[in-house]
C-alpha cells in the first residue's frame, strides 16, 4: 500500500523543516584574514546574539556558532597598533594594568578580536553565554568542518574603504618608507612635480 502525499502534507512538512532550520543552532565560518577588527566583530556579534534570525529576542539566546579563521590576521587603521590601549586591573593592590594593542597582539593573538566582540554585546547574563558560541583560530585549521552550515562574507571589503577623491600631499622621505613599510597600503605612487617659479 503506498501513500501518495497531499499537497496540504507536503506544505506542512516544508514548513515543519523551515521552522527547524529557524529554531536550530548554525553554524558559521568567517575568516577574518585582512579584515578591520572592528568591522568583523559587528558582524559576529550580530549572529552570535540571534540578530538574523526572524525569533530574536533580546532576552533569550537564540544566537548561532561562530568559527572564525585567521583571527589573528586582523587590522587597525591609523596609529592603532601603537596608540590603542587594552586595560585590566589584577585585582591587588595597584595591579592596574595598561598594555598597547601591537603589545597585546603579541602575547595573545587571538586577544584583539575577543574583546572587540565582547565589547560589542550588550551587558547582560547572557553575555558569557554568546561568547561560549564564538570560537577563534589562529590560520585556516579549525575542528569544526562538519557542522559548518554557511561561509560568511564580509560585511565590508577593503574597497569600501577607498577615499572618495584622491589627496595630494607632500611626503618626507621619512613618510615614504612609513607608508612603504606598511603592509595596509597597497600601492604609493610618486609624482614629480616641477616649480612653476
Amino acid at each position: 500500500h503506498t501513500h501518495t502525499h497531499t499537497k496540504p502534507e507536503v506544505e506542512m512538512a516544508a514548513r515543519a523543516s523551515e521552522s527547524f532550520l529557524t529554531h536550530a543552532r548554525r553554524w558559521y565560518l568567517l575568516d577574518a584574514g585582512g579584515q578591520a577588527t572592528g568591522r568583523a566583530a559587528v558582524q559576529i556579534a550580530q549572529h552570535l546574539q540571534g540578530k538574523t534570525k526572524p525569533i530574536y529576542h533580546p532576552a533569550v539566546d537564540c544566537g548561532d556558532h561562530v568559527v572564525v579563521i585567521n583571527a589573528d590576521k586582523v587590522r587597525f587603521s591609523g596609529k592603532k597598533w601603537d596608540q590603542k590601549l587594552y586595560r585590566h586591573h589584577t585585582g591587588f593592590p595597584g595591579g592596574f594594568r595598561e598594555m598597547p594593542a601591537k603589545r597585546l597582539k603579541e602575547k595573545k593573538p587571538l586577544e584583539i578580536l575577543r574583546q572587540a566582540v565582547y565589547g560589542m554585546l550588550p551587558r547582560n547574563h547572557l553575555r558569557q553565554r554568546w561568547m561560549a558560541k564564538l570560537h577563534l583560530f589562529e590560520g585556516e585549521a579549525h575542528p569544526y568542518g562538519p557542522n559548518i552550515y554557511q561561509k560568511l562574507e564580509p560585511l565590508f571589503t577593503a574597497q569600501d574603504e577607498l577615499p572618495t577623491f584622491m589627496k595630494e600631499i607632500d611626503l618626507t622621505d621619512d613618510m615614504l618608507q612609513e607608508l612603504l613599510n606598511d603592509p595596509n597600503v597597497v600601492q604609493v605612487q610618486e609624482i614629480k612635480v616641477e616649480d612653476e617659479n
